[in-house]
């Protein structure tokens, strides 16, 4: 007997097929996840819309890899089941949330008539509660959609994915398992999602343009500052056309990294208050007029919140509203004003000083030994990296140490400076090289990591092994969590961890025949290695352990560590 609800479909599609559509209108082709009883008949429909199931050791790591995928491909979806499967990813997804990252979070859970019963089922905390995960993940979550009625289920779909797009972060939905196979309306897939961010009242745009306009044409020397959600929230096309048409230096901030052209000549390196180089920091502190782009003032941001700005010679764009010095414009956002700034500014009406010079400085920094140490490798990683590169810095010495590369062209650069979860770098560089390969991109992925961290995630060299993705991968031996050490605790135990083989697991995990592995102890060596052909052609997943002393670190981590212990002190 026909079903008189779905008579008046003039395309009926089943609720997977349709969201999985969608998925792939949105720029998803690959999704992450691990397969549970609540998610199986789901994950049947991915192949027939174009979708390529990745299959992640553990949930955690298939949320790292989620954010790592949106990171480059501007959004990604991730699959888990009911209560065990999504809880296992929360962090992963907090992390997502806390860095605006767009991931679309499905979780397969039990019938609608399950639900309605209260019934005494696996995975549930065995109290009849059905919401209880839903709730815990609303809070990280810019959407939760609960599909339970057909009738909704096209509107919340499109509202979600809508929401995860504009907010850039993300959001939740529930797919019981009934509605798998409920029939929609598919008549509505032949119609995009308006993903278009909206414009701003008019009125109020020009009159903040203004205001800008006049603050910027009165100042004596101007700057640009380059954050987060510049790059987050897709205005750096914005960026570039106004460092162009101003002709101002241009700056950005740890998390900013990459947001800016680096072989521009105004580029003037980065700016994180104490931990800048001295040059740098005065530039900045001179300046008597910010404008920050996307600006996120948080500890590891600002080397431990030491900015020495004012807010009265300061001008913050934000994606929903806008600040001109202590004056706030809700809801006015960055894209428009930007644009409208451009159109009419021109360079001859502001004061113009030139940009603080940046250089790989490498002989600087070598102190005549064989010794790889933190001053001497990242300037060097400079002159390794290649234009488009993508580059994954795990929270550590390699966050820090970042700050004196010196990027070539069109690079990427991933990093968790706000979340900072400790093995989060191995999940996204599997998720990033995935990005990439999805996008038809010859682009190498490269990922420095530390040993500590390394352990956490260490399984996922498995998943990448399996995709034939084919990173760069050097982590960094240096015996133990070296930030920890600087915070609290050098010489403590709880900072030790277990001496491993790390190459041997290139073999244990699948890749005797796929890959390569080095071992790197002196300058010389790494010098060789990173001047070799073929180790640049990044032919096949390249695994490096890279020796480096126990108690050395990057200069801004040593300042940026000190202030975070002097945080930590500090009582009411």
């Amino acid at each position: 007997m026909a079903d008189i609800r779905t008579q008046s479909l003039k395309k009926p599609v089943d609720v997977a097929e349709y969201l999985f559509h969608r998925l792939h209108e949105a720029g998803v082709r690959s999704v992450h996840g691990v397969p549970g009883d609540y998610n199986l008949v789901a994950l049947d429909y991915l192949p027939g819309c174009g979708l390529n199931w990745v299959g992640s050791i553990n949930e955690l790591n298939a949320a790292y890899a989620a954010d790592g995928y949106a990171r480059v491909k501007k959004i990604s979806a991730l699959i888990t089941t009911f209560g065990v499967g999504e809880l296992s990813a929360i962090n992963g997804i907090a992390g997502a949330f806390s860095e605006m990252i767009p991931v679309v979070h499905i979780v397969g859970c039990p019938s609608t008539l399950s639900q309605r019963n209260g019934m005494l089922l696996h995975h549930t905390l065995g109290n009849g509660d059905f919401n209880v995960f839903a709730n815990m993940n609303a809070s990280i979550s810019v959407n939760v959609a609960k599909l339970n009625h057909p009738s909704e289920v096209a509107d919340q779909i499109d509202h979600a994915l809508r929401e995860c797009q504009l907010q850039s972060r993300p959001v939740y939905i529930m797919l019981p398992t009934d509605m798998v196979q409920a029939k929609i309306e598919g008549a509505r897939l032949d119609k995009p999602i308006d993903l278009t961010e909206p414009s701003n009242e008019p009125e109020k745009e020009d009159y903040v343009v203004d205001v800008v306009l006049k603050y910027l044409r009165a100042a004596k020397r101007p700057i640009i500052l380059a954050d987060a959600c510049a790059i987050r929230h897709r205005v750096l096309n914005e960026v570039h056309d106004l460092v162009e048409k101003t002709n101002l230096p241009v700056f950005v901030t740890p998390m900013g990294k990459s947001a800016v052209n680096e072989t521009h000549p105004n580029y003037g390196g980065v700016y994180a208050g104490d931990g800048s180089h001295p040059d740098v920091k005065e530039a900045v502190s001179a300046a008597d007029l910010i404008i920050t782009i996307g600006a996120l003032k948080s500890d590891f941001n600002t080397s431990g919140f030491t900015y020495r700005t004012s807010q009265l010679n300061t001008i913050d764009l934000h994606s929903d509203h806008c600040i001109v010095r202590y004056s706030v414009y809700p809801s006015v956002r960055m894209r428009g004003v930007l644009r409208k700034v451009i159109n009419q500014v021109s360079a001859s009406d502001l004061a113009v000083h030139p940009s603080p010079t940046v250089s790989t400085q490498v002989n600087e920094t070598d102190d005549g030994s064989q010794t790889i140490t933190q001053a001497w490798l990242w300037p060097r990683v400079g002159h390794f990296l290649k234009a488009k590169d993508i580059v994954v810095t795990e929270t550590g010495t390699a966050n820090f140490g970042i700050w004196d590369t010196k990027f070539p062209e069109g690079v990427t650069a991933l990093s968790q400076v706000l979340w900072g979860s400790i093995g989060w770098s191995v999940g996204a560089c599997q998720g990033a090289a995935l990005a990439a390969k999805d996008l038809g991109d010859r682009r190498r992925t490269i990922l420095f990591v530390g040993d500590g961290s390394f352990q956490l995630t260490a399984q996922e060299l498995s998943t990448m092994i399996r995709q034939g993705l084919k990173p760069i991968i050097f982590v960094i031996c240096n015996e133990g969590f070296t930030i920890e050490r600087f915070i609290h605790g050098m010489e403590a135990t709880y900072n030790d961890i277990s001496q491993w083989d790390f190459k041997a697991l290139v073999d244990v995990f699948g890749g005797s025949k796929t890959s390569r592995t080095f071992t790197v102890k002196t300058k010389d060596e790494l010098n060789n290695l990173l001047t070799d052909d073929a180790f640049n052609a990044a032919e096949c997943l390249q695994f490096v352990e890279l020796y480096m002393p126990k108690e050395d670190a990057p200069r801004a981590l040593v300042m940026t560590a000190e202030a975070s212990a002097k945080n930590n002190a500090q009582r009411e």
